[in-house]
């Protein structure tokens, strides 16, 4: 088998085999973090920060940030999975979802550097246009998906592609299931599952890149086996799954 296709095959059974279940939060909590390894933080919509473990609450307006060698995946109230990659910041532009009330559906997540995996949730299924994710390049829309997303700007040397070399500065994309769209000044281009994706700045085109110039994202399986501590084992040599 391709080694390639074997690393898809392992990351959509990686989080499709984690059970999902119904988020308990409160009120004005939109997601939770379910798994962790090393420092997350999080700043609030009212500027205040604060350091998140497992099973901390994440807010409308916060904007998470992983540290050096982190990895940290977080639950919303739709049952959607984000995993985020070390170095990586996103905000939580919006977030809504009723049961009884598809028409406020509202899922936006602004990445503003580092990399990330994403499973869609209720949302994406029965609303995808309520689903965005934007980046410093391109905003990208889901059709029932799991994806990778990694933003390089001389940052991504510690990551493997077939090539041995860093990959280029942009924007790659992944599909593992489902497709995305990626739209930006200058077009719009559909990735489909098993394709890879590139955006090298706002004005140029989206286009499909074959396997060997495609970057996958990638995260280590100790993401999903927490510890006691409320941190999960990460080491550099595992077999990696959902992601590089």
């Amino acid at each position: 088998m391709d080694s390639r296709l074997h690393v898809f095959l392992a990351s959509v059974a990686c989080l499709a085999g984690l059970a999902f279940t119904p988020l308990a939060a409160a009120a004005d909590a939109i997601g939770r973090v379910t798994h962790l390894s090393g420092l997350l933080v999080a700043k609030g919509a009212d500027g205040a920060s604060r350091t998140l473990s497992v099973k901390s609450e994440i807010m409308q307006g916060d904007v998470l940030t992983t540290q050096r060698d982190t990895y940290a995946r977080v639950k919303f109230i739709d049952e959607a999975e984000v995993v985020l990659r070390p170095d990586t910041q996103v905000a939580v532009s919006s977030y809504s979802y009723d049961a009884a009330k598809p028409q406020s559906d509202s899922a936006g997540l602004n990445m503003l550097k580092g990399g990330l995996r994403a499973v869609s949730g209720l949302i994406g299924k029965r609303n995808k246009e309520a689903v965005s994710f934007t980046t410093p390049t391109a905003t990208i829309g889901i059709r029932g998906t799991h994806f990778g997303v990694l933003f390089c700007q001389n940052d991504c040397g510690g990551v493997p592609t077939v090539s041995g070399k860093p990959p280029e500065n942009g924007l790659h994309v992944d599909v593992a299931d489902g497709a995305i769209t990626v739209r930006n000044n200058g077009g719009i281009q559909v990735v489909n599952s098993g394709q890879f994706g590139y955006v090298r700045d706002v004005t140029t085109p989206p286009t499909v890149v074959p396997p060997q110039q495609g970057v996958q994202v990638t995260m280590p399986p100790s993401i999903s086996q927490n510890q006691g501590t409320g941190r999960g084992a990460t080491n550099a040599n595992d077999v990696q799954c959902v992601a590089q």
